[in-house]
């Protein structure tokens, strides 16, 4: 499967990283100044930060300046052959590019033309901008967040750009056996709001999920301000007390039988009500002892138990260690890098790692040349400006 990949930052990236895992053969198409991401945090070399390095694996990289019309007929001519355009530019953009679907389809009738951005077509916020945290605000999660702390904050990670990222992949995914089944390729839309809302609202409509509404829109548990690792005498850890099985098994450890009889907890139900007692009893209890003691206690009355760590204790997991998630690899700008293997097993066609992250335009050549250009030709529209390849040594 060949993949035209014209995203850039991380959502697209995150979605053609992991096609490309799965064995797609992705043409990440980039500007002369390339992508935006690859110039965030600390790097070696210019354009190889390490969120780029994260996102871009099992790639090749051609770089074109799309304002230029020779350049835009390559991109064309690789699109000839491609199962899949994956994109992030807003539709308009794509249209003054003659990249919309109706162009691109005279193209190549059985392309699977799949778009990642903000907002569906159909609605009114067609064609905003859209960044991560203005989606993030967008579908309440910092209001969410507000209601346990007081105070709204985004979430420290890319929640809605790596969510939006794999709802792309399964979309792909079924398009492309769609395909198989109809000879047809489509067009795909995976927006952002959408996406996020839906994310968001299967925990929270909860009450309003009926008509009339039936209780408030917020799932009380995951909004009780005791919701959060608890201390311990000395750190922290993550446990949920919540089934029966899980709370019985808990008050009889502590010797508390009257808990079990408390009409605030005798059900889920009950404790779903009572959520905020339940959780300051835990929190309370939980102070008195160590963190060892808890993390032995816990797992021998088979309470799920998970100690809290940090990104850097992250990396150290024993458990990850076990399974080979982290190894290090030489790249060959970068030297020595960390990278995280793919999660999980597959008996038949196991996922690989094939390719470095590759440099701007570091495969400009060879994929010019696969789309029928002859040396020559490749030698023009790079002394024109149309496409870009790296830099000589001591240039």
């Amino acid at each position: 499967m060949r993949i035209v990949d014209l995203t850039g930052v991380v959502m697209g990236p995150f979605a053609s990283q992991i096609l490309a895992d799965f064995g797609a053969d992705v043409i990440k198409v980039e500007s002369p100044e390339g992508d935006t991401v690859r110039h965030i945090g600390p790097s070696r070399s210019k354009g190889m930060g390490p969120m780029y390095l994260a996102l871009n694996r099992n790639k090749r990289s051609v770089a074109l300046d799309l304002r230029h019309p020779d350049a835009l007929a390559a991109l064309q001519r690789l699109i000839e052959g491609a199962d899949v355009l994956l994109f992030n530019l807003r539709p308009a953009s794509m249209a003054r590019l003659g990249l919309s679907y109706d162009e691109v389809a005279l193209l190549n009738p059985r392309i699977v033309y799949c778009g990642c951005y903000g907002f569906g077509e159909g609605g009114r916020y067609a064609g905003k901008p859209a960044l991560d945290d203005l989606i993030q605000g967008s579908v309440a999660l910092p209001s969410l967040v507000g209601r346990v702390t007081g105070e709204p904050r985004y979430l420290p990670t890319n929640l809605c750009d790596r969510t939006t990222g794999l709802t792309a992949v399964y979309s792909v995914l079924a398009a492309l056996y769609a395909r198989e089944k109809t000879g047809r390729g489509q067009a795909i839309e995976v927006p952002m709001f959408e996406t996020m809302t839906q994310f968001v609202l299967s925990d929270h409509m909860f009450g309003k999920t009926f008509d009339p509404p039936l209780a408030d829109a917020g799932y009380v548990r995951l909004l009780a301000k005791d919701r959060r690792p608890l201390c311990t005498k000395d750190g922290h850890i993550c446990v949920l007390i919540y089934i029966d099985r899980h709370w019985k098994s808990f008050c009889e450890m502590l010797g508390r039988r009257d808990m079990l009889e408390d009409p605030r907890f005798l059900r889920m139900s009950d404790r779903t009500r009572n959520v905020d007692a339940l959780y300051a009893f835990v929190a309370e209890v939980i102070a008195t002892r160590t963190t060892a003691e808890w993390m032995e206690a816990l797992a021998r009355a088979d309470i799920p138990v998970a100690p809290m760590h940090t990104p850097d204790s992250l990396m150290d997991d024993p458990h990850l260690a076990d399974v080979g998630m982290f190894e290090w690899i030489e790249h060959p700008s970068e030297g020595r890098i960390r990278q995280m293997n793919v999660p999980g097993s597959w008996s038949d066609t196991p996922p690989a790692v094939r390719r470095h992250a590759p440099l701007l335009g570091e495969n400009t050549r060879e994929i010019l040349a696969e789309a029928g250009y002859a040396a020559e030709e490749i030698d023009r529209l790079l002394a024109g400006g149309a496409a870009r390849e790296p830099a000589a040594e001591g240039d």
